[in-house]
């Protein structure tokens, strides 16, 4: 490294971070991460031997397959939520009724700790809905500088006002109602 050379090592770690926040922002992440979490403890839990001091607890059942197939597929619909946010709906969906399987197939959903999470996360899966693309000219006040009204090209309120139409303080609504601002 010389002189010239640029420290780039403080600015890189700031760079992936804001990436990585606008990667998060577009695809139901939180959902996907839930129920990625809630698949692990509903296929671990059947095959975990615990230890309590000297006395080992053996979980194993026998729908311990099925309990491994619930969480294999909880934690792929976990991922299918990260890079296929189009799927979203049906990844929802799905996680939600794998959940509820899981009550009766694993462990009570693995100590209702797996059933829980993979239950909050497909609700976030099926709610979650794309933002909107900002605007070209997102940093521009909404209304024509001067307290003009509302600037061209923006919809128009579904009002009439008393004072001409000028949006004024004071206006008043075609129910007779005052409003302010």
């Amino acid at each position: 490294m010389s002189a010239e050379t640029p420290v780039q090592s403080a600015g890189n770690f700031a760079r992936l971070r804001l990436r990585f926040r606008d990667w998060r922002g577009s695809r139901p992440f939180w959902a996907g991460l839930f129920t990625l979490l809630g698949g692990v403890p509903i296929a671990y839990f059947p095959y975990a031997t615990l230890q309590l001091g000297t006395m080992s607890i053996t979980m194993s059942t026998t729908a311990g397959a099925g309990s491994l197939i619930i969480g294999v597929l909880l934690i792929t619909l976990g991922l299918t939520m990260w890079f296929q946010a189009a799927t979203r709906v049906f990844a929802g969906v799905a996680a939600i009724v794998l959940a509820l399987v899981s009550l009766v197939i694993s462990n009570i959903g693995g100590f209702l700790v797996g059933f829980l999470l993979a239950l909050v996360g497909g609700a976030l899966a099926v709610s979650w809905a794309p933002g909107r693309p900002e605007p070209a000219g997102s940093g521009q006040p909404d209304t024509v500088p001067g307290g003009g009204g509302i600037a061209p090209g923006l919809p128009q309120p579904p009002y009439d006002t008393a004072d001409g139409g000028t949006n004024g303080a004071g206006a008043q609504d075609r129910d007779g109602g005052h409003r302010v601002g």
